[in-house]
């Protein structure tokens, strides 16, 4: 590659993470304690997550507290290189990602990022995680313990669990109130929403919009689309999940109804095949079909193949397919996360990053300490942690809290009836 193409690289890679660095003020917060008690010295922690600006931050911060940081991208659409080549001009940090690569070059990276032997693992759908168990049991031995930050990978550790596969203590980041409420709801709902808007110059307002799912992601992106003006429907397969959106105001439909009325499609369940062959056979000519779950499976993009009698690209990130009645389905990103697989994609707001990562960081300093005393499983992050976060949050935000009186915290503590009064 040129050396002028070299210097542009590393120059948009360091102004990104500039921009990050500018708005994450939890990490910076961080980076100054940590960097004293260096809690990692000496270390190999491994990161897999979806590698631009944000993440760099992470790791620039795990780096300060004293770790040799080696890390790998969690899906192959969403590594930024400018950013990747900036993190490796950083003494203590080395990367294995690019973006665009095929499946099985993804899993090259990942062995590679593996066979730095990592302590800890900080996760993004357990790929990581799941190859190392898979692939390097050898590795075992070193490995105390992961962090994980995702639904899917919290679903696939557990799965582990259930098989005798689980030889270390895992902590469930994702489940934590500082990310679900946030990051699940608030960064999910947005940048799926930003996202698909930016790729499709369409308007949202008006629009029949399925949202497949109602966990957490699938209510941030439901109350962002109905703010946005959209008339939502919701599909679900858990009941409670689905009263809780059919209470919360939403249509709820099976797909096979819904297919029939929806313009945009966004799938974040967190499964395969949520939209199929015979949903596709249903669709209205136009609609857009958008994933925002982890893995690209979630739409049935070989069904959509097969039904299509021409398929080409409608625009940067959108393929069209064409089916023999004259209908046409737009199919964004192959399939895989809008948020960050979209040619403009810039994942979750910093805002909402930095309080993410640094639960995953918090976690991972917990987990370091604590693993010992930890049974292998799947174990929620201590309560302490996640406040210190939230407390962190609120200070960099200059929002300050009552404290309850001495009256008040004698009236919470009481049992007895006099007592009370």
């Amino acid at each position: 590659m040129p050396t002028h193409t070299n210097s542009t690289l590393l120059a948009s890679g360091h102004q990104k993470l500039a921009w990050a660095r500018a708005h994450m003020p939890v990490h910076a917060a961080l980076r100054g304690r940590l960097g004293q008690t260096r809690p990692f010295a000496g270390q190999t922690i491994a990161v897999c997550s979806h590698i631009e600006a944000k993440t760099g931050i992470l790791l620039e911060t795990l780096a300060a507290a004293g770790a040799q940081v080696v890390f790998a991208g969690s899906e192959p659409g969403s590594s930024q290189d400018d950013v990747v080549a900036a993190l490796n001009e950083h003494p203590a940090i080395t990367g294995y990602a690019e973006r665009g690569v095929s499946e099985a070059r993804l899993a090259e990276l990942h062995r590679q990022a593996l066979a730095h032997a990592p302590a800890l693992i900080l996760d993004d759908a357990a790929e990581l995680t799941a190859r190392l168990v898979h692939e390097r049991p050898d590795l075992l031995t070193g490995l105390k313990g992961v962090c994980e930050q995702t639904t899917t990978g919290v679903q696939r550790i557990r799965a582990m669990l259930d098989d005798g596969a689980l030889a270390f203590p895992a902590y469930a980041v994702n489940h934590t109130p500082m990310k679900h409420e946030f990051d699940n709801i608030h960064g999910t709902g947005e940048s799926a929403l930003t996202n698909l808007l930016l790729t499709t110059n369409l308007l949202l307002a008006g629009k029949q919009v399925v949202v497949a799912g109602y966990g957490d992601c699938g209510v941030g992106v439901a109350h962002k689309a109905r703010a946005l003006g959209a008339q939502v429907t919701v599909t679900e397969v858990e009941p409670r999940q689905a009263l809780r959106a059919h209470m919360n105001g939403f249509a709820v439909r099976p797909m096979a109804e819904a297919a029939a009325i929806g313009e945009f499609f966004i799938t974040v369940t967190g499964n395969r095949e949520v939209l199929r062959r015979e949903h596709f056979e249903r669709m209205r000519s136009g609609a857009i079909l958008a994933n925002a779950g982890h893995f690209n499976v979630e739409i049935d993009a070989a069904a959509l193949a097969e039904l299509a009698i021409e398929r080409y690209p409608a625009r940067s990130g959108i393929e069209t397919f064409r089916f023999a009645d004259g209908r046409e389905v737009h199919l964004l990103c192959e399939g895989r996360l809008v948020n960050l697989a979209a040619p403009t994609a810039m994942g979750h707001p910093a805002e909402v990053m930095d309080q993410t990562f640094a639960v995953q960081l918090m976690a991972a300093v917990d987990l370091w300490e604590h693993g010992a005393t930890l049974a292998p499983g799947v174990h929620t992050v201590p309560d302490r942690v996640d406040r210190q976060i939230a407390e962190l949050k609120l200070e960099t935000l200059g929002i300050v809290l009552d404290e309850m009186t001495e009256a008040q915290r004698r009236f919470l503590a009481a049992w007895k009836s006099e007592e009370l009064l």
